[in-house]
């Protein structure tokens, strides 16, 4: 699997953002695109993901997105900045 370009991470929550490319025209344009998942260990002690949220994990879940959001439609350094805030 591709690395990602950047990952923000809350707690089990994280959104990481790729870049791909799409084929258009005859043309291949860079796309961004985001990945969310929740990290959780198994019974048997196993790392899984899921994309099933507890209540409390709600808040971590939008916050990651959003930082995954500002930094695709912002752009990485001003997001960057914003972050330090």
């Amino acid at each position: 699997m591709a690395k990602p370009e950047k990952s923000f991470k809350c707690g089990a929550c994280e959104a990481a953002v790729f870049e791909n490319e799409i084929a258009k025209g005859g043309m291949k344009i860079p796309i961004k695109k985001v990945s969310f998942q929740k990290r959780y260990k198994s019974a048997e002690g196993e790392w899984k993901s899921t994309g099933s949220l507890d209540v409390n994990e709600i808040p971590k879940a939008i916050l990651v997105l959003t930082k995954a959001y500002e930094y695709v439609s912002i752009g990485s350094d001003e997001a960057d900045s914003h972050s330090e805030e």
